[in-house]
This record gives C-alpha cells, structure tokens and sequence, in this order.
C-alpha cells in the first residue's frame, strides 16, 4: 500500500472517529454529571498514554524532565484536559450537541486572534474578514436563525462553549513551544490534569461509582476522544507527503457529527447548524489561506 494512501486511511480513521464523539458526549452526560465524566475519561487517556509509552520503551524518558518542563506540564494540563473539558462538558448539558459541536469548531479562528498579543503576528484584511464570516455562523447557529432578534437560544452554553474554543486555541499556542516528544508531554499534561480534576471531583462529593453505561460512554470518550485518534491523526501527519493533504478531511468532522447526532441521539437538525457550519468552515479555510507561512499546530478536529 502506498504511503500516501495509508496516511489517507489514518486520517479518516480519525476523522470517522472524531465525528462519533459530541454524540457520546450528549450519551452519558444523561447517565453521570460532566465533573464525573472528566474525571473518568482522563483516567482513560492517561492510561492508555501509560501504556502506550509502555509499548515504546520510552517510561525511563519520564524521569529525565527539567524542572521547566514540569512548570509547563502543570500549566498546559491545567489548559487540557481540564479546563477545556470540564467547560466543553459543561456547555453539552446546556446545549443540543449539534451546537455545542459546531460552536467549539470556531477554535482555530480563536487561534489567530490570540496569535496578535502572544506570537506578535499582525492581522491581514483576509484574515479579518475570516474572522467576520465566522461570526456570523456563530450568530446563525446560537440564535438558530433568527439573526434580526439577536436572542441566544441559551446565552450560558453559548459562553461556555466558546470560552472551551478560546483555552483550546491558548493551548496550542504553548503547546507550540514545547519541543518534547509528542507523547510523553502528552502523558505529562494528562497526570497534571488528573490531579486538578481529582481535587475538584473530591470537593463536589463526586466519587461515587457511575452505572455501567457511563462508564462504557467514558472509556470510549477516553479512547476515542483523547487517546487512540492523537496516535492516528499524528501517524497520518508524518505518513502524508503535506499536512494540507490530510488536514483537509478535517473539515468533514462537523457534517459527520450532524449525521451521528441525528440517528444516535435524535435530535432533529436544524437548518441554521448546517448554515452557520457552511460559515465557520468558510472563514477557516479564508484564513488558512492567508496564513500558510505561520507557526504550524496540529489541526485536531476542532
């Protein structure tokens, strides 16, 4: 098989994987609280980064990190997982998925805005108008069409759906400038992450044990989510020829998620998710276009 057409294969893997995700989330957000479910879910991903590491001979590595690299892991766990997620989850409770998932997909142009203060970039006019096309899918899809009243359908998931977008762009921000192999910061930001998530869960009294169909939906959040589709989305990167080769499937996360979300969770799609979707993607590929030349980040399927 070719390389090319392997790295094709890891990609949609990753990308059909991806696409199942904001309908788990919805799942067992009906079966345990999003404190829980964070909680769960990163024990997963860090076991499997755990393992993974396990598989590659590369545990002793873990010991040899400077005190700077634990500053940072501190940090950047504290960004992802948990506050991203435990945001994320939070708006899922609020939100109907197709929402929730559309508006977390604007972190990429939450990107470039916080590039102008942190990485000293200027703003082009292409850029700009990116940023206006996808807020008004941000428009669209929060006030479900009804531009001329400017009424968000729900004003609190909405904050905290582009407040998880916003810490998830700083993430990648300084995740940039973490020269460590891919996994084991990842491992790093993930023990980190655990620790916060475990104090908040204690506090909020959170500790019981999850029925059994919880804890199916949070290992298969901790997997699929967080875990295994990193492996695959990192091996399509290195396999393909370009990054925009593959990168591009990425775009079709959102209209996959519609299709799960319609049969798997039955909510009935509105017009002005797949208008206000149309929008966001729009601007992102405007801005792509205007800024070939930046600093590289793994696109995600955000």
């Amino acid at each position: 098989m070719k390389r090319q057409t392997r790295a094709y294969l890891f990609a949609l893997s990753a990308v059909l994987m991806w696409s199942t995700v904001a309908s788990a989330f919805k799942i067992t957000l009906r079966y345990m609280n999003h404190t829980q479910l964070l909680f769960s879910s990163t024990f997963v991903s860090l076991l499997t980064f755990l393992l993974l590491l396990t598989a590659r001979k590369q545990l002793r590595q873990l010991r040899f990190q400077s005190m700077n690299d634990f500053l940072r892991s501190a940090l950047l766990g504290f960004l992802n997982p948990f506050l991203y997620y435990f945001l994320l989850f939070k708006a899922y409770t609020l939100l109907p998925a197709q929402e929730a998932q559309a508006l977390n997909y604007t972190w990429p142009i939450m990107f470039v805005l916080l590039s102008i203060p942190l990485l000293k970039q200027t703003i082009s006019f292409r850029s700009l108008l990116a940023i206006i096309i996808c807020f008004m899918g941000v428009i669209i899809i929060s006030t479900r069409g009804a531009i001329r009243e400017i009424h968000l359908t729900n004003s609190g998931g909405t904050i905290l759906v582009l407040s998880a977008a916003l810490v998830w762009a700083l993430f990648w921000i300084y995740n940039v400038r973490d020269k460590r192999d891919e996994v084991i910061k990842l491992f790093h930001y993930f023990l980190f992450g655990f620790f916060y998530i475990a104090v908040v869960t204690i506090m909020r009294g959170g500790t019981a044990l999850p029925e059994s169909r919880a804890l199916l939906g949070a290992v298969y959040i901790g997997l699929f989510e967080m875990g295994v589709t990193f492996i695959l989305w990192s091996k399509a990167l290195k396999l393909s020829e370009t990054t925009v080769q593959v990168s591009k499937f990425v775009y079709l996360v959102p209209f996959g998620s519609l299709l799960f979300i319609r049969f798997i969770v039955g909510e009935k799609i509105f017009p002005s998710t797949v208008f206000g979707i149309l929008f966001i993607i729009a601007g992102i590929i405007l801005e792509k276009l205007s800024h070939r030349g930046c600093a590289k980040v793994n696109p995600g399927k955000r």
